[in-house]
């Protein structure tokens, strides 16, 4: 595998002042010496103006990646004026930026078998050069079929929402765990690559068009039954208290009988959905 390494360039601007006074020396040595010392200096005039094509600028967040006849020989990240050896070439510019990925909406199963569509965001940057230009093709689709690749796999692995007595993770219950999780997923397929990811979150989730009028009814059924479980709970506490009130605190004295009735109607006023009408009894209970 190739790795980075640092390449060995000089600084720009001294190398101008160098080589500006070698053209000139090599000049006025070939306009005055004779002969083939004549020729000497052509030829050093003209292995100057050769000199002159080392020279590139590095942009700030930019690496260049410099090639002898096809070898690796370095990269360079030094803000400014650099110069090389000329026959480096070529020298591929490369980008160190934080950039960012968003996937298009997925269609895929979860865990139990439902069809889902679910999207992500992943911010990624090169943190190795030569990997990143060497080892893979093209690191950009690169980053973009394998982040998908592992958002899909992500999907399949945990249910879109668990019940309440499994537990477990689930893609809309816990989002910064499943985010951690996507990380990880991608960074282990970018590895190879020369590639950092940064964050990777869920940004779009949802269940397929399908089926979305079923689950939606399924869910509202959960919560009109979470609702009814907490109003009879509560309806039971009130009805136990009135009991204890009216036999402890004013001496009633009321027979299983006329308790059970108290409950019965109690209970059906308090979780009746409507208004309740009282019907008076004006004689005996038996």
């Amino acid at each position: 595998m190739i790795t980075e390494i640092n390449a060995k360039t000089r600084n720009g601007y001294t190398m101008v002042l160098v080589l500006i006074l070698a053209q000139v020396a090599t000049a006025a040595f070939a306009a005055v010496m004779p002969g083939a010392l004549k020729l000497v200096g052509v030829i050093g005039f003209i292995l100057v103006i050769i000199c002159w094509f080392g020279l590139f600028v590095v942009a700030p967040n930019q690496g260049k990646i410099l090639q002898l006849f096809g070898k690796y020989v370095g990269t360079e990240h030094t803000t400014g004026l650099r110069w090389c050896n000329p026959l480096y070439f070529p020298r591929k510019p490369i980008s160190l930026r934080v950039r960012n990925f968003e996937s298009g909406k997925l269609k895929v199963n979860d865990a139990r078998g439902n069809p889902i569509e679910i999207a992500a965001v992943v911010v990624w940057k090169v943190v190795d050069s030569a990997e990143a230009y060497f080892e893979v093709d093209d690191y950009e689709s690169f980053v973009t079929i394998q982040s998908e690749a592992a958002i899909r796999n992500l999907a399949t692995s945990y249910p879109y929402e668990a019940h309440q007595e499994e537990g477990g993770l689930s893609l809309r219950g816990d989002p910064l765990q499943i985010a951690e999780k996507l990380k990880e997923e991608v960074q282990a397929r970018l590895d190879k690559a020369g590639l950092f990811v940064i964050e990777a979150r869920i940004s779009h989730l949802a269940y397929a068009p399908e089926i979305a009028q079923a689950m939606l009814r399924k869910q509202q059924a959960s919560a009109v039954l979470a609702a009814r479980r907490l109003i009879v709970k509560g309806a039971v506490e009130m009805v136990s208290d009135a009991l204890t009130s009216l036999t402890d605190e004013h001496q009633f004295e009321l027979d299983d009988e006329r308790k059970a009735s108290m409950v019965s109607n109690l209970l059906v006023v308090i979780c009746s959905e409507q208004q309740t009408q009282p019907v008076v009894n004006a004689g005996s209970l038996y």
